[in-house]
């Protein structure tokens, strides 16, 4: 049976980890008394004891617990935006290519990617490397998330009988263009030009939209757009945790898949200018879902063991 310990198991990210390891025969999951949670000497008495570490943390406390981890033969899954730029540390998106799956299969250090990352390089990673764009596109991309992406005090905030009025409505955020997933949508794709990133919180827990708008002009060919469909049905063919939707979409809802794992990817507009979407729940394949996939890969699993697919 596989050890494994949260750090950091009372946030969003952690909940939805637990929950769907305290399901599994195969795991034994480790926990620390709430009152030593921050005692940095029960904390690696447990990491000593671990197979897996799932770091559920702020940046500067998830690189305090690999300075404890450092000595121990722990493998470890970062989920904060800490080290998914680091050398020495794989990239969580296995769907990717198969060196990011062979990497994060004989690492023993992954960083899970960010939620908003998920959606943007899920659209765009397959067209550049397939030649259909160039890294120096200028590309945007707006996404849309529940609230839940913002921790239990946006939580709070948000379901708060007495909140503000406005938080009834879409808020825009990060309006200086220096949003935290940034850096690695720029590393993984890699983009010679920084999108324009947009991302909006919307008054519903969980779900996440991610879209990239396309003109024609930008392609590197003439492509239509069951041909741009077929790349990215091709990139990601046998994969379970994503798919690629036949046909075009007329709305869609951020929320549907709230609580699932798994991804969904539409290519719609017409003949001049093209909608790329990922939707997925940002605490499912953007958070925790992601992170226990690379762990059953980590573990040579099929890498939806555990996990909520539709």
């Amino acid at each position: 049976m596989t050890k494994v310990f949260i750090a950091g198991s009372e946030g969003t990210a952690g909940l939805r980890l637990a929950s769907r390891l305290k399901e599994r025969p195969d795991v034994d999951l480790l926990e620390i008394d709430s009152r030593l949670r921050k005692e940095p000497n029960e904390i690696k008495k447990l990491i000593e004891k671990s197979d897996f570490v799932f770091l559920c943390l702020p940046d500067e406390a998830a690189r305090e617990m690999v300075e404890l981890a450092k000595d121990t033969s722990a493998r470890l899954i970062d989920t904060s935006t800490a080290h998914r730029t680091s050398v020495g540390w794989a990239y969580g998106f296995p769907e990717l290519s198969h060196e990011h799956s062979s990497a994060i299969a004989s690492a023993q250090y992954v960083a899970s990617p960010g939620c908003h990352a998920s959606g943007f390089i899920s659209l765009i990673y397959p067209l550049i490397s397939s030649g259909i764009i160039s890294s120096d596109s200028p590309l945007s991309c707006v996404s849309l998330t529940g609230y839940s992406g913002g921790g239990k005090k946006m939580i709070a905030e948000y379901e708060n009988a007495s909140r503000d009025a406005e938080l009834d409505s879409p808020k825009l955020y990060a309006m200086g263009q220096n949003h935290k997933h940034l850096p690695e949508i720029v590393s993984q794709c890699g983009l010679k030009v920084e999108p324009i990133f947009m991302p909006v919180v919307g008054d519903f827990y969980a779900g996440m939209l991610a879209t990239i708008p396309l003109n024609f002009s930008l392609l590197n060919g003439k492509y239509t757009i069951e041909e741009i469909r077929e790349v990215f049905k091709a990139h990601y063919k046998a994969q379970k945790l994503i798919k690629v939707l036949d046909n075009e979409a007329s709305y869609l809802f951020a929320n549907s898949l709230a609580g699932r794992d798994d991804m969904e990817i539409f290519v719609s507009g017409n003949d001049e200018r093209i909608l790329l979407t990922s939707r997925f729940d940002n605490l499912g394949k953007g958070a925790a879902g992601a992170a226990i996939e690379c762990f059953n890969i980590m573990c040579g699993l099929p890498a939806e063991t555990g996990l909520f697919l539709g």
